[in-house]
């Protein structure tokens, strides 16, 4: 699948071509859930220092806890950072006494949809309200983002709770489509529409599947996210992935991500890139999977404004991007 012909400008379409509409759901049919997790506090593994793909140590920030200075919208690459999560990280502490003692952080990780209202429940900020921007695998958060007047307010350990809406989430007239981690209020906003038997679906980036690394050969897609490796300089250019943002709604092909991820011709995954880049061997910009889909019923539609900062009316503005 040749990526730069896969993909169109806008939603031009050919001279007779009916008006796109939006794609039936069956959202009457979902369940919404209440999960909630605490701020989590930043995690250190082992050595502080990381071991880069080109041999260098570097000591800088990585995952969880509170990113003061960085939203959904801000650069992914080029930090000094080593995934980094911008926004709030949760993660539920509560051990369970059936099952595994993890459960009620996988729970956490399961439920939760990109676009979930979250609401803080302790603490000065009480009564608070962000947005699910993401989930990160390995280290296991949901990512919320808040305000920033919200984020220097909230203390490590303050609860948040979440609307949990979207599991299950599906489309009568695409059955061969699958939705995961993705929410209806997601889905409205995104833009995404039908014409003549494709969805249309607006995307900042393309990007080919043999760059993906951490997180292939995990047998699922909910409960985290998978790696853009950024180490050959020729493809990182020719598809422009030095200017991925957080946030950005992006296309993997051809990547199959139903049952995990793995590269099947003709196929291609949509997620979200919900964490930074990261100079260690196998790993880079985190995307969480939201929509997966064969080829052939696909238009992906390149839109510089595909981004939750944009469509969830996150931010008002974001800043210029510097190449890197």
């Amino acid at each position: 699948m040749d990526l730069d012909l896969f993909v169109t400008r806008g939603f031009v379409m050919e001279r007779g071509t009916r008006a796109a509409t939006a794609p039936r759901t069956n959202e009457a049919q979902l369940v919404e859930a209440a999960v909630a997790g605490q701020v989590s506090h930043p995690i250190v593994r082992g050595s502080p220092y990381r071991i880069g793909r080109d041999g260098t140590l570097r000591l800088v920030p990585g995952s969880g806890g509170i990113v003061l200075n960085r939203r959904v919208g801000d650069p992914a690459v080029g930090l000094a950072a080593d995934h980094m999560e911008a926004g709030v990280s949760l993660h539920n502490n509560g051990r369970e006494v059936v099952g595994p003692r993890n459960g009620p952080n996988q729970a956490l990780m399961f439920y939760a949809c990109v676009g979930n209202r979250a609401r803080v429940t302790s603490g000065p900020v009480v009564g608070a309200e962000g947005t699910v921007v993401g989930k990160h695998g390995g280290i296991n958060h949901v990512i919320v983002d808040f305000t920033p007047d919200v984020k220097r307010r909230l203390l490590i350990g303050d609860r948040v709770q979440l609307d949990a809406y979207g599991q299950g989430l599906a489309l009568p007239d695409f059955p061969e489509v699958r939705l995961l981690n993705l929410s209806p209020r997601l889905l409205r906003r995104w833009g995404v529409r039908t014409v003549r038997g494709r969805l249309l679906i607006p995307v900042t980036h393309t990007v080919p599947a043999e760059l993906m690394g951490s997180g292939m050969g995990r047998p699922e897609g909910v409960l985290g996210d998978l790696d853009i490796q950024l180490s050959d300089p020729g493809l990182v250019r020719r598809f422009r992935l030095g200017s991925l943002r957080l946030g950005d709604l992006v296309a993997v092909c051809p990547l199959d991500y139903r049952f995990g991820p793995s590269r099947r011709p003709g196929s291609v995954t949509v997620g979200v890139v919900v964490h930074s880049d990261s100079k260690v061997s196998g790993h880079g910009p985190g995307v969480t999977p939201l929509l997966m889909a064969p080829g052939s019923r696909v238009q992906l539609v390149r839109q510089p404004q595909a981004n939750l900062a944009f469509v969830l009316g996150l931010r008002r503005g974001v800043p210029r991007l510097t190449r890197h």
